[in-house]
């Protein structure tokens, strides 16, 4: 299982961290991919970890903003957002998959339940 938390309300400019709590599984055999959905947009890709190494992949408009990392003891992903932007606004969700990072939304089976994230002045 996977649950998606930490969302919320930001100011441009400012930080949120979400966590993605994990449970029935080794953290380390297997991919977590952070993913968006806009508003009447597609899901899109924004970060991921890959299983035994700790392999990291960013979404283009997140690189430099955006870190993907992992507490294996406490089973749980994070993705540290800062300087956050208008266009950040959506639900986010955490995804799993086998062992290889990838931003694609279809390569992934199991999902958990989104947390809005709304980045308004």
């Amino acid at each position: 299982q996977l649950q998606a938390s930490g969302g919320g309300l930001a100011q441009p400019g400012g930080s949120l961290t979400l966590s993605c709590s994990t449970s029935g599984f080794i953290l380390e055999m297997y991919a977590i991919g952070w993913f968006r959905q806009a508003p009447g947009a597609e899901r899109e890709g924004v970060s991921c970890i890959s299983g035994s190494f700790a392999m990291r992949e960013y979404e283009d408009s997140v690189k430099g903003r955006f870190t993907i990392s992992r507490d294996t003891a406490k089973s749980t992903v994070y993705l540290t957002m800062n300087n956050l932007k208008p266009e950040d606004t959506g639900v986010y969700y955490c995804a799993r998959r086998a062992e290889y990072c990838s931003l694609q939304s279809s390569s992934y089976v199991y999902w958990g339940r989104g947390t809005l994230v709304t980045v308004s002045s």
